[in-house]
């Protein structure tokens, strides 16, 4: 009986690795792809006029300082 139980926590370990993959591993292994996707939804939208309490526009943390 103890063998069967370890394949059913293997079988849902499989399940649940192969239902994250294309959520989490996709778009980290080709982030160039959803950045596009995010640039096109947003399209239109000016940061400035919906940014709540004042505070400064979010900005992107890997570009390089000006």
């Amino acid at each position: 009986m103890p063998v069967r139980n370890w394949w059913v926590a293997a079988g849902m370990v499989t399940l649940i690795s192969a239902a994250l993959l294309p959520v989490v591993v996709q778009p980290w292994l080709n982030p160039k792809t959803w950045q596009d996707v995010q640039k096109e939804s947003r399209k239109g939208i000016k940061q400035e006029e919906i940014q709540p309490g004042g505070m400064r526009v979010w900005s992107d943390p890997f570009e390089p300082r000006k």
